[in-house]
């Protein structure tokens, strides 16, 4: 499992309860957390480079790339990298929250690495040409420096960068549909839900 950080843990502690007889070895990449503001070129090489490291240290039976900006920007070339390796990725909860929301008015709250990425974008079309015509809007904000804080563990930045920006998400809603349904989309952000 390895993650730009803290944030994986998340996912981690979600894999030990589900899997409790399962060996996982975990990677913060803290050195270089957090991913979701970096080039995407940057996100590649460097999930490239933690893949390789991870095969030649461990021989996993499969990665999990717990980590939504090198989900949406790396997974798709680590698997044909590697081919026999199984990766399981994480993306924003755009599905589930569908399923939740009265409104259909949805925020979510990503990185800017995750948002403006094709694998968020064809999901979000996806699930729009799916319950159309009451097709879902999703209000996508790029939190930047909102992950940078939660590895810091900066507690007054977390609160302020978190006003901010569900400040912002509720603003875009339409008058009287508002969002009713918040997707946390970095798995850091689970921390300080």
């Amino acid at each position: 499992v390895f993650d730009s950080g803290v944030g994986g843990l998340s996912v981690l502690r979600a894999l030990l309860a589900h899997l409790p007889d399962v060996r996982f070895i975990y990677l913060a990449d803290s050195g270089n957390a957090p991913y979701g503001d970096r080039p995407p070129e940057w996100v590649r090489d460097r999930s490239h480079r933690v893949t390789a490291g991870l095969c030649k240290a461990f021989q996993p039976d499969a990665i999990v790339v717990a980590c939504n900006t090198a989900t949406a920007l790396a997974i798709d070339s680590l698997r044909q990298d590697w081919p026999a390796l199984p990766f399981v990725g994480v993306e924003p909860a755009l599905k589930p929250a569908v399923a939740l929301s009265r409104s259909g008015q949805i925020g979510v709250m990503a990185t800017r690495g995750t948002v403006s990425s094709p694998r968020f974008a064809a999901l979000r079309e996806r699930l729009e040409a799916a319950h159309a015509p009451r097709a879902p809007h999703f209000h996508a904000l790029a939190c930047s420096g909102l992950a940078d804080a939660i590895e810091r563990d900066d507690g007054p930045a977390i609160r302020q960068l978190s006003r901010r920006y569900v400040g912002e998400l509720l603003a875009q809603a339409p008058a009287g549909r508002p969002i009713d349904t918040l997707v946390l989309g970095c798995t850091h952000y689970p921390f300080v839900a």
